[in-house]
């Protein structure tokens, strides 16, 4: 940071801030339900009622004796205040009568007058804004020092929010003039010292449209330039940072001569060089570090740990080398236990990890890697957790893995943290995982033995011994007990082939009945049709194992266990688990809750629940075995269907009214829930979009192929909001390569359009004309009417993209036509309002306005309250063209507010690129850079790089009307290169605005 920002010169006093007015409790005596401003209009209000302060000069007067905290002020000072060298004759006649006047609005008290002055007393410390922003920022300093970062920030940004418009506004005289000057460098010093602080928790991307804005409102401020540099390197940007230095040069040497001060060339040369520094957050010079986030997401550990001596013993050393402070822990350390499902890995790692704490103070980190699942967790996702857990905010997480992996190792980077991976599928999983840094340790779970990790240290974890087995049971179940029924106990352990899971399981049931003995337990297990193929090794012995718990569910019980385990997904909710049962909501909890009870369920959050990933297995194979008859577990699995196509196309319905989709989707026979309001539609729909989609992907196959994507189209709201994009673009092909082998053309074209919709999203145009393309020929071949709408209205807004205008226009026409003999008031106006852009890119202003107002009108009659928002960002591109920028400016912020409300991000981020456009156009060049910045930040990982290409276009030009022509061109250079990977004829233009400045 450049500097603390100052408190305004002549309120620095050797006290704290306002001491003198704290004479006054706050609360007590006269003034204490009175509030000033100065951070503003100076304005007076009591008990939050707004006080007549009279002409501009009584005004003066009031700022001047509250800015003198306090003090009192001669009547000649407070006549140069207000007059300055030039008073009218009868100014200390003025005076005093603005004086009387104060002190009638006032109450009794507060103004008095001393020594032939005047002064304003007795007033609560908080009263006075100013007061309250300095105190604010002393907290904030204070909090900085402390490492407490966030706090600081929220505190300065506080401070910011108490300023209301200039400063002093209106008020005469040369004493407001120098405070009105004094304060508004304050002010910028403050916003310095939050954008700082910006960058230090990893908000670069979120700076650069804030600090384009302000350097192109104060040129010359070099720590504005500095700051934006550095978020525009940190966001990836080297080119751009670069140009706003050489920027920044000409203009010192243009306007006052002079070069850039030492710390501006010294970032300059440090992003030349590529500093590795500067690609993370470092605290400013002289100040401490700032404290970071420390994570303890280690699971309970067990408190009857039993047994497992001599690999505690041998994992805690290993661990320990990772924390020598004698420089043989040079290499992070990794251990990787293996074994059987049920042997206890999990709870031995827990164990000696929590053991471990105090050698790794900065922090234990831990993920169940669902490694023995049909969809272990990705990578790239637990490192955007890891991130998370560390402090890194979600804006400043990279989107590939190659670029999380760095980031996490990078934050990792002289800290002292133990990593615990549980339940990996294999090595190629974990390796991104990693610390990679000396001091950080790495303990790992899985079945397989990872042999090809390399450095690591691997222990094979076998089955407890019988001693140990016998002790963990006796812990459990009370020495009492067991004490007198010995061999029926070793018996017991014995048929759970001494593993830990297997023994915990049957030890907590004989724990909760009290009438049983051991024998009754031990006669149980020895009888062979109560388990499966014995008890043995291998997974047979965690299903064996499972086999006494379910043997003693109720018959409800037992049927909620097998069916609820049939269906994918990482969790199922309650209504969702009522549909699987045919029960009511009610009834399925109680049946869900006492599952949970006995360890065969886990509630993941309140009306949510999940299977160990094992115990899923087992409940399959019980349904398998068990369920009669065996039709119920279609009949399950098709009412859940159901109930996620019926909820979804009801979600469908309240986003689009009037959309006749619905009417073609598949008839369900069990119900959906309903929704009062689109919220909490949008609610459920985020909520539910993994459950959702796996199960999607689970009924690719016939005879449910058909609801299934159905469904997948009636919650595309997942593939346009950019959420869950590449699992919804997953199951969409899956669904195609399984309709395209069973030759079934309705579901074909029905997946192409859904895959349409993704590749429209994520800006590959040609791939998504392919499918559109092929979807209209399958549907008709399908004799199948919705995908023939909605694929010929894609093929003509694709066009567009493509810059294929007559073509586009074709297939709008047509689109337009198959809607109207559907009766598809919603479809119509949406092939309008695409047939408008088309209208515009050939140069028909006029004709665009027209036909996107036409599809408003069927929008706003219909309650279209989403798509009307696509019909209003229409208007706003014709408009634009028309030059009717201030209306446009208007469609286009309702239209923005609308997708911002609905989680639209793709669409969020176009209207602020369109409102970049307007506003470049109506000669507003800095609110053009700040929105077209804020556009980039919205589309990140969303929408594809033409759409980027064409955001940095108008940023590009945007720039170069601030008079950053260097930065200006590092964005046409990127933008070029992007056009040209692609072929897209922008490319043209961008080669139009580099010759100038190239000449030049």
């Amino acid at each position: 940071m450049d500097g603390a920002p100052r408190v305004p010169e002549q309120r620095r006093r050797s006290g704290a801030p306002g001491e003198s007015a704290r004479a006054t409790a706050p609360g007590a005596g006269p003034g204490a339900d009175l509030r000033f401003s100065v951070l503003g209009p100076v304005r007076a209000w009591r008990e939050g009622r707004p006080l007549a302060t009279g002409s501009p000069q009584q005004r003066a007067l009031l700022a001047a004796l509250l800015l003198r905290d306090g003090r009192t002020a001669t009547a000649s000072e407070l006549i140069d205040a207000v007059w300055g060298d030039e008073p009218p004759s009868q100014a200390l006649a003025a005076l005093r009568t603005y004086a009387s006047r104060l002190r009638k609005i006032l109450d009794p008290g507060v103004l008095v007058s001393e020594s032939g002055g005047y002064a304003i007393r007795c007033f609560s410390p908080d009263s006075l804004d100013l007061t309250a922003a300095e105190s604010l920022w002393a907290e904030a300093e204070k909090s900085r020092q402390c490492g407490n970062l966030a706090q600081a920030r929220s505190l300065v940004s506080k401070a910011l929010d108490l300023w209301d418009g200039e400063p002093l506004a209106n008020v005469p005289g040369p004493y407001a003039q120098t405070q009105r000057a004094r304060l508004n460098e304050w002010r910028l010093q403050l916003i310095e010292s939050r954008l700082d602080m910006d960058l230090e928790q990893g908000c670069h991307a979120e700076a650069v449209s804030e600090l384009t804005a302000l350097t192109a409102a104060h040129p010359l401020r070099e720590r504005l330039r500095e700051l934006l540099m550095l978020a525009l390197y940190r966001s990836g940007r080297q080119a751009e940072a670069l140009a706003v230095y050489a920027d920044t040069r000409r203009l010192l040497a243009d306007e006052l001569g002079v070069d850039p001060r030492q710390g501006l060339s010294e970032l300059q040369q440090r992003i030349l060089q590529a500093d590795p520094a500067l690609a993370e957050p470092s605290s400013p010079p002289d100040e401490p570090p700032s404290v970071s986030i420390r994570p303890a997401q280690l699971p309970a550990t067990v408190p009857d740990f039993t047994g497992r001596s001599s690999f505690v013993a041998e994992l805690s050393e290993v661990l320990a080398g990772a924390s020598s402070e004698s420089g043989e822990g040079s290499v992070m350390a990794v251990s990787a236990v293996a074994g059987i499902g049920g042997v206890g890995k999990t709870t031995l790692a827990v164990h000696v990890a929590h053991a471990s704490r105090p050698a790794f103070p900065d922090g234990q980190l831990y993920v169940d890697l669902q490694g023995t699942g049909p969809r272990p967790a990705e990578p790239e996702t637990v490192l955007g957790s890891f991130l998370r857990a560390l402090g890194t905010p979600d804006t400043a997480i990279p989107d590939t893995l190659e670029e999380r992996a760095a980031l996490y190792r990078s934050t990792l980077d002289g800290r002292r943290v133990l990593v615990l991976l549980d339940n990996a599928r294999d090595a190629a999983q974990v390796r991104p995982l990693l610390p990679g840094m000396e001091g950080c340790a790495a303990l790992i779970t899985g079945r397989v033995r990872m042999v090809d990790l390399v450095g690591a240290h691997l222990v094979d974890l076998d089955v407890m011994s019988p001693e140990e087995a016998l002790l963990l049971f006796t812990r459990i179940v009370g020495e009492e007990r067991v004490a007198s029924e010995r061999e029926a106990a070793l018996d017991v352990v014995a048929a759970c082939g001494f593993l830990p899971l297997a023994i915990r399981i049957a030890a907590s049931r004989l724990a909760a009945r009290r009438t049983w003995t051991v024998s009754v337990l031990a006669a149980k297990l020895a009888d062979e049709r109560r388990r499966l193929d014995e008890l043995q090794a291998g997974d047979l012995a965690v299903k064996a194992t499972f086999e006494l718990g379910y043997g003693q569910l109720e018959p409800a019980q037992a049927r909620a266990f097998r069916l609820l385990g049939l269906a994918d997904g990482p969790d199922i909710s309650l209504a969702a688990a009522a549909a699987v049962l045919d029960r009511d909501p009610e009834t399925t909890e109680d049946i869900l809750e006492s599952l949970v009870d006995t360890s065969l369920l886990e509630s993941a959050a309140p009306g949510r629940y999940r299977y160990h990933d094992l115990v899923r297995l087992y409940a399959r194979a019980c349904a398998e075995r068990d369920e009669q008859p065996p039709e119920e577990r279609e009949s399950a699995m098709s009412r859940l269907l159901d109930f996620y196509l019926a909820t979804a196309a009801g979600v469908y319905a309240i986003e689009r009214p009037g959309d006749r989709l619905v009417d073609h989707l598949e008839r369900t026979s069990y119900p959906g829930l309903t929704f009062d309001d689109r919220h909490g539609a949008q609610d459920w729909l985020y909520a539910e979009a993994n459950s959702l989609l796996a199960f999607a992907q689970q009924c690719a196959k016939p005879p449910r192929s058909r609801r299934a994507v159905d469904l997948l189209w009636a919650a595309k709201d997942l593939a346009e909001s950019g959420a869950n994009s590449k699992q919804y673009e997953a199951v969409a092909l899956s669904l195609y390569r399984v309709a395209e082998q069973a030759g079934d053309a309705l579901v074909q074209s029905r997946a192409l359009v859904t895959l349409t919709s993704v590749h429209l999203v994520a800006g590959r145009f040609s791939h998504a004309d392919g499918e559109a393309s092929k979807a209209l020929d399958l549907a008709h071949a399908a004799h199948d009417h919705a995908p023939r709408c909605w694929a010929a209205n894609d093929r003509g807004i694709i066009a567009l993209y493509q810059n294929r205008h007559a073509e586009g226009e074709t297939h709008l026409k047509q689109a337009i036509e198959d809607f109207k003999s559907d009766g598809n008031l919603a479809g119509e106006a949406s092939a309008l309002c695409n047939l408008s852009r088309i209208h515009l890119a050939m140069g028909n202003a006029g004709s665009a306005v027209e036909l996107a107002e036409q599809g408003i009108a069927i929008y706003d009659e219909l309650g279209h309250t989403l798509r009307g928002a696509n019909g209003r960002y229409a208007l706003g591109l014709a408009l634009t063209g028309q030059g009717r920028l201030a209306e446009a400016t208007e469609r286009l912020e309702e239209a923005l507010d609308v997708f911002r409300d609905s989680r639209q991000r793709l669409w969020e981020g176009m209207t602020l690129f369109r409102l970049a456009e307007a506003s470049l156009a109506g000669q507003k060049p800095t609110r053009s850079a700040t929105l077209a910045e804020q556009a980039l930040a919205v589309l990140r990982g969303i929408g594809g790089e033409w759409r980027r290409g064409n955001v940095l276009t108008v940023l590009g030009q945007s720039l170069h009307r601030v008079n950053q022509p260097g930065r200006a061109r590092a964005c046409w250079q990127e933008a070029l290169a992007i056009f040209d990977e692609l072929g897209s004829p922008e490319a043209e233009s961008l080669r139009r605005l580099l010759a100038p400045t190239a000449a030049a």
